[in-house]
């Protein structure tokens, strides 16, 4: 497919990096010449110097044969204003990143009237992934399926846990709970595991099941905490904007502590139902007076990953129960992982896969099995990938047993109307069946390609 992305800031990079990894034909314009070379030298993609929102760099991408534009520049009246003059001058398919809430409250007007196909906004998404982890605050990383039915739960396996040593084959004869570990990594090894896998401290495990048996799961293991009551927020940006909306409207108290005077204003006037703090939050002096101790949860989400990684660390050391981190670096995330701080979010990251996920729709919308769902998980080592089974296909009606699976990939769940399956072998997938399948083997793209 034929991509155009206008912008080449942080989300236009990665977006362009996985979408090239892909072997879609990628076109970058930008104004800015050192990124472009910087993009140009690092990835197989052809870059255009100029105003994306003019009609002469987009005649110039080539847009008129483009299956997708994608405007994610830094401002969002030029992505919505790409996205109008690319409608007209021939794209199939329009996505423009929009920040603003004041826009974005008004996003299926702006929808209709300039034909996008999509409207991302990574910090909504951000602070969406940030208050499914403050309600279930045993996990590192929640993920939903099948809207919300079934739930895709990453946590480490502490010294003293019951599944220590334990056969996978042997959870539901000592637990009684119907769940998957789908995906270990242990150390750098990741791994898809079969029935005879036994499990050790220290592994990070990816857990596939509905909610509530994850909930009764974690009570059985001793590590089940309720959701949280009180957050404190170190950055009065849009993702503390956004999470203190979600938040409130859930009766948590929350309160953010911010640098610049005028945005305290702000969200004083927007937020009245948070406590709105003017410092800085990295200084552990305002953290004790605010009550950092007595706060259920901490959550650093400034401009600088060094300074949120610190106070991060800072409030685990003061023994804060739940600690989230967001971090725009996500290359280093192999040095992340051996941080004491619970879990760490990437807005960039989370824009990125919502827009792949709707580029591999559209790549298959042809075939019988579409994409409805993706994400990634071990640092993007393993993807876990959900489609709709429309039509008869290969895989269908047949027991998993007999189908002859590619290695590194399993089959984590199957949602058939309103029941959700945990499956075994002698199992089937069906027609109209969801399925969740997560795998080493990046990019797929159709559910017959399970088979080896």
């Amino acid at each position: 497919m034929k991509i155009v992305i206008v912008g080449n800031g942080k989300v236009g990079s990665t977006i362009a990096n996985q979408l090239t990894q892909e072997g879609h034909d990628v076109i970058i314009i930008d104004n800015n010449p050192s990124v472009l070379t910087n993009a140009g030298n690092t990835m197989d993609i052809f870059c255009i110097e100029g105003n994306g929102a003019t009609a002469a760099a987009l005649n110039q991408a080539g847009v008129k044969k483009a299956n997708v534009l994608i405007a994610v520049t830094s401002a969002d009246e030029v992505n919505m204003l790409c996205c109008l003059l690319g409608k007209k001058l021939g794209a199939k398919h329009t996505i423009a990143r929009v920040r603003n809430p004041e826009y974005f409250i008004q996003m299926g007007l702006i929808k209709e009237e300039l034909g996008l196909s999509m409207a991302v906004n990574p910090e909504l998404a951000a602070a969406t992934e940030i208050s499914r982890l403050l309600r279930f605050p045993s996990a590192i990383k929640m993920e939903p399926f099948a809207r919300g039915r079934v739930e895709l739960v990453e946590l480490k396996i502490g010294e003293h846990s019951p599944l220590d040593g334990m056969p996978l084959w042997a959870i539901y004869k000592e637990f009684q709970v119907k769940i998957l570990i789908c995906a270990v990594q242990r150390e750098d090894e990741v791994i898809i595991p079969g029935g005879d896998f036994i499990l050790k401290s220290g592994d990070k495990i990816n857990i596939t099941a509905s909610h509530i048996e994850i909930a009764n799961f974690f009570r059985t293991i001793g590590i089940f905490r309720s959701g949280v009551k009180s957050v404190m927020i170190i950055g009065g940006g849009r993702i503390a904007y956004y999470l203190a909306k979600e938040l409130s409207a859930i009766h948590v108290k929350v309160k953010i502590i911010e640098r610049d005077l005028k945005r305290c204003e702000y969200l004083c006037e927007m937020l009245p139902n948070s406590v709105i703090i003017h410092g800085d939050g990295t200084e552990k002096e305002l953290l004790h007076e605010e009550g950092l101790e007595k706060t259920d949860a901490f959550v650093t989400l400034t401009g600088m990953d060094e300074e949120n990684i610190i106070a991060a660390l800072y409030a685990k050391e003061r023994k804060v129960s739940k600690v989230i981190a967001k971090i725009n670096k996500i290359s280093f995330y192999e040095i992340l992982d051996n941080l004491n701080i619970d879990s760490f979010i990437s807005p960039k990251t989370i824009a990125a896969q919502n827009i792949v996920r709707y580029v591999r729709a559209m790549k298959n919308s042809a075939k019988s099995n579409n994409i409805v769902t993706l994400h990634t998980m071990i640092n993007d080592r393993v993807e876990a990938v959900e489609f709709q089974v429309r039509e008869d296909s290969p895989v269908v009606g047949i027991p998993l047993k007999s189908i002859k699976r590619r290695d590194g990939l399993i089959v984590a769940a199957i949602i058939r109307g309103t029941q959700i399956i945990i499956p075994g072998g002698n199992d089937s997938i069906e027609k109209g069946d969801s399925v969740v399948i997560v795998t080493t083997k990046k990019h797929l793209a159709d559910l017959n390609e399970i088979q080896g």
